[in-house]
């Protein structure tokens, strides 16, 4: 059996991938491919320290999906070839059922099996149709959606036929392809015209149309994290996706009926990009636009009501200024500072809310009362205003809230409470690393994957008491150690606990990272360190204003700094280059190494945390550990420290 695993970019994916492949051919005679397509993250370094015994092609360029698979197909001897995503996980037997099953049926030209998201939830992807013109019409406007049972509606995804039977299909997954050596021989490899998405429907059409059959297999289950290459829910992916579906149409329709598929695709693409466009632009911003719909409504009616009973009860009004002007600034004021105090931060605070209206009233009326008299329309509107603007914003997130609308969630960042499921050295050993990884985990209980009945050992129970130790102890996330656990009893246990609203993660063995998803589109999610501090919008907006701010001073007073700093020059440079979003003044310690793709991206900083000790002459093993303290601990104040130390450093390179 040779088994093919394409790169590109899913370091600690692939380990775990790797892991469990690698134990599902035990006592097997299989040969593991990995086609490494010019990754960054040390991936190629993982593999030569880790799996020796694995055959790496080391690609100098993305040589895209299909490529880079029929390199590998070119080279294997297997009577079976099974190409297979590095962002999943293989139970123990599924190889072993897989190949029992197509040598019991020799009509099989290739074979997927039941697939389960991070979540132990079922991926409708696992069993597809063939995407005909009535198919993919049907999917691209939501019939499919509306009605998943449907025999017309849902050919798709094949939403009528049982997930937990077998089936004769006519598309496989290429996450999970398990072809037959001789009907590759025949129809051959991939088409390298499709540089991803698309072959694997391609190919399982090529296998029908030579006379033999496809099938779905659930009695054999992977974990398939869903794309970490490739984010599905980006613009890239829709169109990367249908433009793979013209091709297809091109080669394998009529002509006729390929120009109607095309015509249709091409107008799903900028309809789907254009519905996609729509939602992110809804979804950030539908809440400062009801804040300001709702704002300037009241103002509006309060003006009115203050004009005619208090101001103007024999007749008279406020200018028409006050509407076109002062209220549509008053606004702008008080929805900024709202959104610097962290007002419109997810979860919400209602505390922020409340002092950025304060912070946003305050500046009104201190410019307010620099303005000329004529402009100074009312204090009592600005202040009446306000007290509407806080009343108003709260109802609208109290109903939000009330309605369960997530983005709109009130109550703060609760610390997750974990478990850990495992034997007690690896259990201690992922406890560790999870404690490097989380700041402050509200709880953390191990427990044992085999019932010890005389002995707890620091245990909260075993694994078969596992739903009641979520429910007792109220546990966020459970984290499975794959060296104990083996991989069958993992996805059994997702698929049992898959409604009790928890997430799930797997270190693997001697890894440093614990991976898992927390949903379809967040299919990536990864604990290798989680340095949330940094990356929390309320700290990247601070920082950036600390930049605008601090560069602004210094360019103010370059005159005096000329003569303080080692390269004055350049120090205007840098200045220039951070008020234009190009450096920042902090960044991380410069140093090449793996460790280096944990971080979380921010820009180049001019200074480091190393210019905050005199002697800087750190080994890479410091280097590393200061960046990874100045992400996940950031804080403000780390920052002025650095360049009040690092002063006059400012001016490097």
């Amino acid at each position: 059996m040779s088994i093919v695993i394409v790169n590109y970019n899913v370091r600690y994916f692939l380990e775990q991938c790797l892991h469990s492949t690698l134990k599902a051919c035990e006592g097997m005679d299989a040969e593991i491919f990995v086609v490494d397509n010019n990754s960054v993250d040390g991936s190629l370094k993982m593999i030569r320290d880790k799996f020796p015994e694995v055959k790496l092609i080391e690609n100098k360029d993305n040589k895209g999906f299909s490529k880079a698979n029929n390199q590998a197909l070119r080279r294997s001897c297997g009577q079976y070839l099974l190409l297979l995503n590095p962002d999943t996980l293989v139970e123990d037997d599924t190889l072993r059922k897989c190949i029992q099953f197509m040598d019991e049926h020799p009509d099989a030209g290739g074979l997927g099996v039941k697939m389960l998201d991070g979540k132990g939830k079922f991926l409708p992807e696992s069993k597809r149709g063939l995407p005909t013109p009535p198919v993919a019409f049907y999917k691209v406007f939501g019939f499919s959606t509306i009605f998943p049972k449907s025999k017309i509606f849902s050919r798709y995804h094949l939403g009528f036929l049982d997930k937990d039977k077998i089936h004769q299909v006519d598309i496989l997954s290429g996450a999970f392809m398990l072809l037959r050596k001789e009907v590759i021989d025949r129809v051959g490899y991939l088409d390298e015209t499709f540089f991803m998405y698309g072959e694997d429907i391609d190919l399982s059409y090529r296998i029908t149309q030579a006379g033999y059959k496809n099938y779905y297999y659930p009695e054999a289950r992977i974990i398939h994290y869903k794309g970490e290459s490739t984010k599905k829910s980006s613009l890239n992916y829709v169109f990367m996706f249908y433009n793979a579906m013209i091709i297809f149409a091109k080669k394998h329709y009529s002509q006729k009926n390929a120009r109607s598929f095309s015509f249709l695709i091409n107008f799903a693409i900028y309809f789907r990009a254009f519905v996609s466009i729509l939602m992110r632009f809804f979804t950030k911003l539908y809440l400062p636009l009801a804040d300001t719909f709702f704002l300037y409504s009241g103002i509006y009616f309060i003006k009115n009501y203050w004009e005619k009973a208090i101001i103007f009860p024999q007749g008279g009004h406020y200018p028409p200024e006050f509407l076109s002007v002062a209220m549509p600034v008053y606004v702008i004021f008080w929805l900024l500072c709202v959104y610097l105090s962290g007002g419109y931060d997810k979860p919400i605070r209602l505390g922020k809310l409340f002092q950025g209206m304060l912070a946003g009233t305050i500046i009104i009326l201190v410019l307010y009362s620099l303005l000329p008299e004529y402009y100074r329309f009312s204090r009592a509107l600005i202040i009446l205003g306000a007290i509407w603007g806080m009343a108003i914003m709260l109802l609208l997130r109290l109903v939000l809230h009330l309605l369960k609308i997530k983005s709109a969630r009130i109550g703060t960042e609760k610390n997750k409470r974990f478990v850990i499921v495992g034997e007690k050295e690896e259990a201690e050993r992922v406890f560790g690393l999870l404690n490097k990884t989380f700041v402050h985990p509200a709880f953390v209980g191990l427990v044992s994957y085999k019932n010890h009945k005389n002995n707890t050992n620091g245990f909260l129970g075993y694994l078969e008491q596992i739903k009641e130790i979520i429910t007792i102890h109220k546990i966020n996330e459970v984290i499975f150690c794959a060296k104990d656990v083996p991989a069958q009893m993992i996805i059994d246990k997702m698929s049992e606990l898959k409604n009790q609203q928890v997430d799930f993660k797997i270190a693997p063995p001697e890894s440093l990272s614990i991976i898992g998803s927390n949903s379809i589109n967040t299919s990536g999610d990864l604990y290798v360190i989680d340095i949330n501090a940094i990356t929390k919008m309320s700290n990247r907006r601070n920082k950036r204003l600390l930049d605008l701010i601090v560069s602004f001073v210094l360019l103010v007073f370059y005159p005096i700094e000329f003569f303080f700093v080692k390269n004055p020059l350049r120090l205007f440079v840098n200045l220039i280059s951070v008020l234009i979003s190009r450096k920042s003044l902090v960044g991380y310690t410069t140093f090449s190494g793996p460790d280096d793709q944990r971080l979380p991206e921010i820009r180049k900083g001019i200074l480091t945390p190393i210019d905050a000790f005199t002697d800087k002459n750190i080994p890479p093993e410091a280097c590393v550990r200061l960046n990874i303290m100045y992400a996940r601990d950031y804080k403000l104040s780390n920052d002025l420290k650095i360049i009040v130390k690092g002063f006059r450093e400012l001016g490097k390179k």
